[in-house]
């Protein structure tokens, strides 16, 4: 029987529960109009291309809240995870008395790269004469974790590289998150020789007649670890030749850098280069910058049948000497006769950008208002040059020559050509004018909606405001209920009258067509 009793005592009060509701609801009319639903969304951008973006929807106004993504099922929770990049999400709200509300939420890309700037600086020892033995040392700021690249080879974890050659290299460097920085470095020729003269002195034994018993005994200054040779044959630690019949010989003493200098010593009792001075003149065509391209060209006087050496090398019949580096060198011109008579030039390092004019000409896309991300673009292309990089406002060099997603403003665009020539010219990206449809509804809004509660001069309502393009672009929706459907709070508030039909039709007009900046 207890359990009857209060079966029915709970059908009593469930009844008298509905009665109330009823009742209550007969009195305050339209719940949706005097405890308006609202809706707050709050997102996390997507990284790179992958689907892990998240939207987070919460509600004022009633209770017990269901939210719908883009048309899908209501669910209890505001909460969207798993969400790919570069699209436009509808997030709805719906409460138990059937009030709902709409925002409209784009995904981006979350760029771990964005303000990081990698600098990259490096120290050098130069190469010695065609060995590879210079190294390059990398240091950076901007980030951790580095690895280092050079000329684009793989990453590594060390920042030494060795073993190089003379030439131009390009330091790559990248931190844990793959942000990017580059230093170019120019390795040199260490010319061990450069200011350096071997003086060679001897004295010697004449042969006795018909006979080869004669000796030369050569000294040497400029250096240590001496070793001679004789008539351009092998080296030997020993400064003394034996065996020697009468003629003409060339001592050369070459010390542990290889700096070599020569000497003639005459055995017998005639000397062919008494009295005899070999002049040598010298003319150049000085190297570029980092290259070994010079030249030297001899010609000599004060005897016949030339050949010529370059400091201490082998002799030969030309007097021309090419693909020579920045430098100091010694040409040796030796007559038929075995005379000698030698000259010094230094060869200069000239600026290969000597004659070098850049022309920089830039084709613009002006930025339109309201799209994500910005629109704006600057296309450079580069003349009178090769191997040309190109960089924005003094940013590192890409090999790309187009920058996009700007916002409208002024830029410095700069190429820099296989030579490492420079040059740059300023770009301004305008701002697009506003699409016809969109004016109308810009005019509108500004001449009609600039009330109490309008959202305008400066008045913030409801996380809003039609000052700015892009508040109009955003909440269309919103304006659209307002004004025209009714199905939010009426707008314009009264004293002001309400939009005519013909005033509503610039709102429809512009939504049908898209409700973008650019209609």
């Amino acid at each position: 029987m207890k359990k009857y009793l209060l079966m029915a005592a709970a059908v009593v009060a469930v009844t008298l529960l509905q009665l109330f509701q009823s009742c209550r609801h007969e009195i305050t009319g339209d719940p949706c109009s005097t405890n308006p639903i609202s809706l707050t969304v709050n997102k996390t951008d997507a990284t790179g291309t992958a689907s892990n973006g998240t939207i987070s929807a919460t509600a004022t106004g009633g209770s017990d809240f269901r939210y719908s993504l883009n048309g899908g099922a209501f669910q209890d929770t505001g909460y969207f995870s798993g969400l790919p990049p570069f699209q436009a999400y509808n997030v709805v709200v719906k409460n138990s008395w059937g009030c709902s509300d709409t925002a409209q939420v784009s995904i981006n890309v979350f760029n771990p790269c964005a303000g990081v700037t990698v600098t990259v600086t490096a120290t050098k020892t130069d190469a010695s004469p065609n060995t590879n033995n210079g190294t390059i040392t990398a240091t950076a700021s901007g980030g951790t974790g580095f690895t280092y690249s050079i000329n684009g080879t793989s990453f590594q974890s060390s920042n030494r590289f060795t073993g190089l050659a003379a030439g131009n290299y390009t330091v790559t460097v990248k931190n844990s998150k793959g942000c990017t920085g580059t230093t170019q470095v120019t390795i040199g020729t260490n010319n061990p020789c450069a200011g350096v003269t071997i003086t060679v002195t001897a004295t010697k034994v004449d042969p006795t007649a018909g006979q080869s018993n004669g000796s030369i005994t050569a000294s040497a200054t400029g250096g240590s670890g001496f070793t001679y040779s004789l008539n351009g044959g092998a080296f030997q630690s020993s400064s003394t030749f034996n065996g020697l019949a009468t003629g003409n010989y060339t001592v050369t003493a070459k010390n542990s850098n290889g700096c070599t200098g020569t000497t003639t010593v005459s055995l017998g009792s005639t000397n062919p280069c008494n009295g005899v001075t070999i002049t040598v003149s010298l003319t150049k065509v000085d190297p570029t910058t980092g290259q070994s391209n010079g030249s030297i060209t001899a010609t000599a006087s004060g005897g016949t049948g030339f050949t010529y050496s370059l400091n201490g090398g082998t002799y030969q019949a030309s007097g021309t000497f090419s693909s020579l580096a920045a430098g100091t060198y010694t040409v040796t011109a030796k007559s038929s006769a075995g005379c000698l008579g030698s000259s010094q030039i230094t060869l200069t390092a000239a600026n290969p950008c000597s004659g070098t004019t850049i022309t920089l000409t830039t084709a613009i896309t002006n930025y339109t208002p309201c799209l994500t991300p910005a629109s704006g673009k600057i296309t450079v292309t580069a003349s009178g040059s090769t191997g040309f990089t190109f960089n924005i406002n003094g940013g590192a060099y890409q090999a790309s020559n187009i920058f996009s997603t700007l916002a409208a403003g002024n830029y410095t665009i700069g190429a820099k050509d296989a030579n490492g020539c420079t040059k740059t010219a300023s770009a301004t990206v305008a701002t697009a004018a506003s699409g016809p449809l969109f004016a109308q509804m810009r005019n509108l809004i500004s001449t009609r909606c600039n009330g109490s509660g309008c959202h305008m001069n400066g008045s913030t309502a409801s996380g809003y405001n039609f000052d700015a393009d892009c508040s109009i672009v955003t909440y269309w929706s919103q304006i659209n209920r307002s004004c025209v459907l009714y199905t939010l709070k009426k707008m314009p508030q009264s004293p002001q009258a309400l939009l005519t039909t013909a005033e509503k039709q610039v709102i429809t007009n512009w939504v049908n067509a898209g409700h973008r900046y650019t209609d």
